[in-house]
């Protein structure tokens, strides 16, 4: 797929994404048994209270919603390729994407295990603040609309993800993140992982 094609179908998809949000109170949501299993499902990787025990599987409590909704859409698309979740979400309607989304956006998140490097925390502070990266994150990192929670998120989840936008392994439509980290060093991404997964979640609100 050209480049030009890619952009093309990611801004449809997008589209219908905020269509989708827009109309989500209309959308039939699924039996509770039905729900409950595919709810389950990605428990099972992503924690039973949505927040994840496994390494290398990210935390979805607290995400926000349209966020988790969005996702979900581009692997159901095939436009976010991963072999495991593209099967798991293949089929499902908007109304289930929307249940589920809305089910890991309410469960409050925690903060992760492990004492923290205070030098390490305190570099990842400095690379977060000259990074910008509370400006689209906000300022406790708790994310919003599009644009996910890093606070007490896994730091080994926060690595990888770091070093793939680095190596323009990991892409989005909008590659801000790939030029903000191109060229940070291993080092640098483990520090701002670090700090970023040590940051206390935000309480929830409702």
């Amino acid at each position: 797929m050209g480049d030009r094609t890619a952009v093309r179908r990611c801004a449809l998809i997008f589209a219908g994404i905020g269509a989708v949000c827009a109309a989500s109170a209309a959308e039939p949501i699924p039996g509770d048994a039905e729900l409950a299993a595919k709810i389950a499902a990605c428990t099972s990787c992503h924690g039973a209270d949505g927040n994840s025990t496994s390494e290398g599987i990210p935390s979805l409590a607290g995400q926000p919603e349209t966020l988790l909704v969005n996702q979900l859409i581009l692997f159901r698309e095939g436009v976010r390729r991963s072999e495991l979740m593209r099967p798991l979400v293949r089929g499902f309607d908007d109304g289930t994407i929307i249940a589920i989304a809305r089910h890991f956006a309410a469960l409050p998140p925690k903060s992760v295990d492990g004492a923290a490097d205070p030098a390490l925390v305190e570099r990842g502070r400095e690379l977060a603040k000259a990074g910008h990266c509370g400006t689209c994150h906000l300022p406790d990192f708790s994310g919003r609309a599009q644009i996910p929670r890093l606070a007490g998120q896994r730091e080994d989840y926060l690595v990888a993800t770091l070093t793939g936008y680095r190596n323009d392994v990991r892409t989005r439509p909008d590659t801000s993140m790939n030029d903000i980290m191109r060229g940070a060093s291993d080092e640098e991404i483990r520090a701002l992982a670090h700090f970023l997964a040590r940051q206390a979640p935000p309480a929830m609100t409702h």
